[in-house]
């Protein structure tokens, strides 16, 4: 496309409004821009020149809360001031619709199942309204499921880029993607494909966290604790003496699946049994006693068993110890039907059979629990206690530890040289705000394991893999079969692989497809990647890789920013961005996060049709990186009275005869501003451009805002007040000259340092009196006026601007109106101080009305007293 030159300095005509109101602004406006393509990315561009963001892609489906305008708006911030500095700002968007809410969505929409094994149909249409019961539900195909997913998806999306347009985020819509979409496919495949060539991804069997409602294998970093109720059972295993060796457990159900007890290597009442075997209660197995740091003294009895799998710590000790597997609870959370063949004696295998096969496992604890009190084999009553247990995030039900055939990525889990990389990765990103950084290497330095990425799904991007299968009809999982990039995306469940037909799938010397998907996180993982055109955009992925920002939570950096570095740091060797700047949760009154889980939301649109959106922009731009933060109305209020005083201020010095022209770009033409009054506007206008560009440069919008906010005041409230009467005229012409010079130019920057947060009102103002668009305006500076700023004194203007405050405060309290005539007042103030007034004099007494001033050089506070009224004007 052509080079954008919108916002060039350009007179027009004024054209004030009579009524200034931000009501209307966010369509009529939204409505330009998208026809000025005022946020187009030029592709003719340069590495250089590009500032690139890795939006994040909301979930479509989901509903819309008050935490996507608050995160969301300060990216915008941010993507704003870039575009201003004079960068090709990248800003695309993505829709995150790989995943079980999605799945869960067109569902219930639609009345239908996702059933890979089904042929795609390129005739479906779904029902026009779901069956009553599940059970009548069709089952479809995962290609034409997808399908029904981007038709929803779209209608959902309409929603959140209404909400992200009225909110005025200054999104490039031309650049956006959905997860689940062939290119977001293509990009996962081909990734999991280069990984799995260059040996970081693989698979294995192995313990694997499980949801039992779900039927999926869970991630670290998708685990949860929740404290449960529970009790220890102190159980006794047997040594050959007879000696009872007690235990304590809170899985007693687990015996059948022990294959030692574990006890700390110094701790002396287990040494001598070290090395000896004891055989378990119930089912007579012989286990060996074993010695492990990790086993805790102070613990229970201090000696505890090891099942395949308990918990995460049995993982350990059966991965270092070199144990045996048991595993007896399968994905469906269910014990075995089948009696394990290491209980060889006839009354644990009886036993097993009649009380614990085909159980759940609350139903083989409870008979467990009967059976050891009824042998003798428990001391006492269980002893209750309140732990925390292994949830998935998404669960309700503890999770169990299978053992399963599953992917996994090299993340430094089990690799420290990896880990190691990974964590100087983290010190190549800047981190916003910087503490953030720890989070990222104590998630890291605590790893156990690698990043399990394959889930038990039906929706989502399949693995790219089939196997063969032998003359017995066995799987060669040692030698896949893959497909070429050229094919991708694949679907394995329903295309056959080249060089084999559909007669072939699953019999003997034919093929099965993987039956499995790639974690929703593999995919979002690549969102750099996705969005940049990687291997299949190269002139885009070119200029905009690595990426400049990604924005985020706080309570995602384990998860979407890590995943993020690991896939980035393998692919391309390189980190994803350069900067993360991550956002903090919103708090509902009671100072708890706002969830909808918790039902304490609110509804975007409600505040938004009641402040505005440049009120709303202005709360969320006030809050910090990183900073936990109120859900506050009241300072919505306060940015909707900074919008409407900008509207209204910038209407007053249009109309007292500010132009484009008067604005001072140049040591020449700051010539014309010679009034000590006007100078120090100027030298503090200078100083805030300098301060809230410095601030901006380190992320600190917020900062920003601050300084251009506190400025803006004391502009309006002071400077305007003291200067209306030499703006009309009064005091000559170059007087005047002096004055709109300076009007013009604090108006031209305050426009230009407001525009990244109040980006209507802002440009309504700007239209009134220059072409284009302010947000295509470059970024102030203070070059044309810097002389004065380094000559002026900056502390003129608010001196005679607390002298003004000081007679106003006279006149209230006696009651009478602002511009009744004071005869006489006296001011007392430092000799320094008296020398600003002077400077200001003629401001001061036409803005107060003075006749007569009394300058009194003293010690303390400025003071005005001696106040004498004009009584005839008095209420």
């Amino acid at each position: 496309m052509a080079e954008n030159n919108q916002g060039t300095d350009t007179p027009r005509n004024i054209n004030v409004p009579d009524r200034p109101a931000l009501e209307g602004l966010e369509q009529k406006l939204a409505q330009r821009w998208e026809a000025d393509k005022t946020y187009a990315f030029n592709r003719e561009t340069t590495r250089e020149n590009v500032y690139s963001i890795d939006t994040p892609p909301p979930t479509a489906s989901g509903s819309l809360h008050v935490g996507h305008m608050f995160s969301y708006t300060q990216t915008d911030v941010i993507a704003r001031y870039q575009r201003m500095t004079g960068k090709n700002v990248f800003y695309p968007l993505g829709w995150d619709d790989n995943g079980l809410p999605t799945e869960r969505r067109v569902q219930n929409y639609y009345g239908v199942l996702c059933d890979p094994a089904v042929p795609y149909d390129p005739d479906f249409t779904a029902p026009e309204k779901p069956a009553k019961n599940q059970r009548d539900w069709p089952r479809i195909s995962r290609g034409n499921f997808i399908e029904l997913c981007e038709t929803l998806a779209t209608e959902d999306e309409k929603v959140f880029e209404q909400l992200f347009t009225t909110l005025g985020l200054s999104v490039d819509w031309s650049h956006t993607y959905r997860t689940i979409d062939a290119h977001s496919r293509k990009v996962s495949q081909l990734a999991f494909l280069n990984d799995l060539k260059s040996g970081d991804a693989y698979m294995a069997e192995a313990p694997t966290m499980w949801d039992v409602t779900f039927r999926t294998a869970v991630a670290q970093a998708e685990l949860e604790d929740k404290e449960l109720p529970g009790a220890y059972h102190r159980v006794s295993f047997h040594r050959d003496n007879g000696e009872k060796v007690w235990i304590e457990t809170t899985r007693p159900e687990l015996l059948p699946s022990c294959v030692a007890l574990v006890a700390h290597p110094d701790d002396e009442r287990y040494q001598p049994l070290f090395g000896t075997t004891v055989t378990s209660p119930l089912y007579g197995v012989e286990v060996e006693i074993k010695a492990h740091p990790l086993a805790q003294p102070d613990k229970g009895a201090g000696i505890a068993m090891i099942c395949t799998f308990g918990d995460t710590t049995d993982v350990t000790w059966w991965r270092e110890l070199n144990l045996p597997t048991r595993a007896l609870i399968g994905r469906d959370g269910r014990f075995s039907r089948e009696i394990p063949e290491w209980i060889t004696n006839a009354e644990g295998r009886a036993r097993y059979e009649e009380q614990i096969a085909g159980k759940t496992v609350f139903s083989a604890q409870k008979n467990t629990v009967e059976m050891l009190a009824g042998e003798g084999e428990m001391d006492g009553e269980p002893k209750k206690i309140t732990h925390p247990v292994k949830f998935y995030e998404k669960g309700d039900k503890p999770l169990e530890i299978v053992a399963s055939r599953q992917w996994y990525i090299r993340n430094g889990g089990r690799d420290a040289s990896r880990r190691e990389d990974l964590i100087a990765r983290g010190r190549e990103i800047e981190w916003h705000p910087t503490f953030m950084r720890s989070r990222y290497e104590n998630w890291v330095e605590g790893l156990n394991g690698d990043w399990l990425i394959s889930r038990q799904r039906f929706f989502g991007v399949p693995f790219p893999i089939w196997y063969k299968l032998d003359a017995e009809g066995e799987p060669d999982y040692e030698n896949p079969i893959l497909p070429d990039e050229s094919e991708l995306p694949v679907d394995p469940a329903s295309q056959a692989p080249k060089g084999y037909t559909e007669q072939q799938r699953g019999v003997a010397g034919g093929f099965i497809a993987d039956p499995d998907v790639l974690d929703t996180w593999a995919t979002s993982s690549l969102t750099p990647q996705i969005a940049t055109g990687w291997a299949v955009d190269e002139d885009l992925h070119k200029v905009t890789y690595p990426m400049d920002l990604r924005p985020q939570g706080h309570d995602i950096i384990r998860t979407w920013l890590f995943s993020t570095v690991v896939r980035s740091n393998s692919l391309e060797n390189s980190v994803p961005w350069r900067h993360t700047a991550l956002s903090g949760w919103i708090l509902d009154p009671d100072r708890k996060k706002m969830s909808k889980s918790k039902g304490n939301v609110v509804v975007p649109n409600d505040v938004l049709d009641k402040y505005g959106s440049d009120a709303v922009r202005y709360w969320a731009a006030s809050a910090r990186l990183g900073a936990d933060t109120a859900y506050d109305e009241g300072q919505m209020k306060i940015g909707r009275r900074l919008a409407i005083k900008l509207l209204n201020a910038s209407k007053f010095v249009l109309n007292l005869g500010a132009t484009e022209d008067s604005v001072v770009r140049s040591e020449a033409q700051a010539a014309v501003v010679t009034n000590e009054l006007d100078r120090s506007l100027l030298a503090k206008l200078a100083q805030v451009v300098e301060e809230a560009t410095a601030s901006f440069e380190k992320y600190e919008y917020a900062r920003a805002l601050q300084l251009c906010e506190t400025f803006f005041w004391s502009f309006t409230d002071d400077f305007v007040e003291l200067i209306k009467d030499r703006a009309y005229g009064s005091r000559g012409e170059e007087e005047q000259a002096s004055v709109l010079a300076a009007l013009a130019t604090t108006l031209d920057a305050l426009l230009r340092l407001f525009a990244p947060f109040l980006p209507f009102a802002t440009e309504e103002v700007w239209s009134w009196w220059r072409a284009g668009s302010v947000h295509r305006a470059e970024w102030p500076t203070s070059e044309g006026y810097r002389g004065i700023a380094e000559q002026a004194d900056v502390a003129v203007l608010p001196t005679v601007g607390l002298a003004l405050g000081g007679l106003r405060k006279s006149k209230s309290e006696a009651k009478v109106k602002q511009r009744t005539e004071v005869a006489f007042a006296t001011i007392t103030a430092s000799a320094e101080e008296i020398a600003r007034i002077e400077a200001g004099l003629a401001d001061l007494k036409a803005a107060g009305n003075v006749r007569e001033l009394n300058l009194v050089s003293g010690e303390g506070e400025l003071t005005v007293s001696d106040v004498e009224l004009v009584t005839d004007e008095a209420q």
